[in-house]
Formats: C-alpha cells, sequence, structure tokens
C-alpha cells in the first residue's frame, strides 16, 4: 500500500488545522490535505495536496470544479488556464461531471491535470478505475450511483479500491492517496462520523497491500 494521508476536513468538528493535523499523525495517516492558505510549518504532517477555493491558484494544489450552470464552462476553462499547475477535481453537481468531460476539459487546458475521488465518480455512475489515467492525485471513499460517500462496508458501495490500486499499478502513478469524508449536510452530504469511517476505510486499505 502507498502510503496514505486524509482531508483535513475528516476532522471538521476541530476548527484548529495543526490540532487536525496532530488527530490525523495520532490516526496514522502519512500527510494531510489542508486548505492552500494554511502554513506547512504549523503542521505536524507534511501536505499531501492543499485545495484552493473557490477558484484555482497557479501551483500544486486542487480546486473543485464551479457548480453546472450556464457560462460556468466557459469560467471553468478561463480560471485553470490562468492558474498552471493547479489540479482540478471532477464531482457530480459540476461542468466536469464524467470521463467525457474531463477529457474535453483536458482538451480545452493543455496540461491540466486531474484530482479525482472515487466517491464522486461513483456518485455520477462510472468506474472509478477508468478515471485512474487522468489522476494526477487520488482520495478515497466509497459510493454509490446518486451517493457520494458510503461507509467502505455499506453493501451498496461499487467502489473496488483493489482494482483501483492495480489501475494506479499499471500506470506507475507516482501520486498520493488521501481518504475523505465529510459532514456537510447543508450541500447534501451528511455523514454521522467522518473520523470513524475515514479511519475504517483505511483500515480495509492496508489490508491491500
Amino acid at each position: 500500500m502507498r502510503p496514505l494521508g486524509v482531508v483535513d476536513i475528516v476532522y471538521g468538528n476541530e476548527p484548529s488545522i495543526p490540532l487536525r493535523a496532530l488527530l490525523a499523525r495520532e490516526d496514522g495517516f502519512d500527510h494531510i490535505d489542508p486548505l492552500v492558505t494554511v502554513d506547512p510549518s504549523t503542521l505536524t504532517l507534511p501536505v499531501g495536496c492543499p485545495t484552493a477555493f473557490p477558484k484555482p491558484i497557479p501551483g500544486w494544489c486542487s480546486t473543485p470544479a464551479p457548480a453546472n450552470a450556464e457560462g460556468m464552462w466557459e469560467r471553468c476553462v478561463r480560471w485553470f488556464r490562468a492558474a498552471p499547475g493547479a489540479l482540478l477535481e471532477p464531482w457530480a453537481g459540476a461542468v466536469v461531471h464524467s470521463a467525457e468531460t474531463c477529457r474535453a476539459m483536458m482538451a480545452e487546458v493543455p496540461g491540466l491535470a486531474l484530482l479525482i475521488d472515487t466517491g464522486h465518480v461513483a456518485d455520477w455512475g462510472e468506474d472509478p478505475v477508468e478515471l485512474m489515467e487522468f489522476a494526477d492525485h487520488v482520495q478515497l471513499r466509497q459510493g454509490a450511483p446518486g451517493r457520494t460517500q458510503l461507509h467502505v462496508d455499506d453493501p451498496d458501495g461499487v467502489v473496488d479500491f483493489a482494482a483501483v490500486g492495480r489501475a494506479l499499478d499499471a500506470r506507475a502513478y507516482a501520486g498520493k492517496l488521501s481518504v475523505e469524508y465529510f459532514d456537510l449536510p447543508e450541500h447534501g452530504w451528511p455523514c454521522v462520523d467522518p473520523r470513524a469511517w475515514a479511519l475504517d476505510l483505511a483500515t480495509q486499505l492496508r489490508t491491500l497491500s
């Protein structure tokens, strides 16, 4: 198993980002993915892939694609052309929400890199394995069509993490892996215990090594 990190929002009940990093280290994670505005020197773990929100900035950081609405495709193209090195994260409700739209956006923005979240891919109804060829950073969680995040043991889950690992091995993927769960009911993504779900997934992922 590759080194496994965690997105800091897993510890969203804790407002202190340095304490989130400390909790992540105690939970056995190898890196943490906070907002790009966080000073890495304040953290007890190295940063994997930070997030810039709501729009991308140049350099190694990720930003979710904008929501699917009139004019947003063109805005996304402008934003990422102006932010070389930034990673775009597709999701089901975004202008980039499928393998087809991933390819189309990469054609519009030469050199564009992607963050692929297995839960988002499962949500929009495709197999995350097929998207691993595009990934410069990978976020892991269980999901299903219409459901971005499920517990790793949920029988409705469709993400085959062993197959994801094999797909990454086949392309000699050199990037990082991060577990992500969050409790954002106001956005339609509730989770009763993101930390416990992240740890349960991490435990299973480590058995695949």
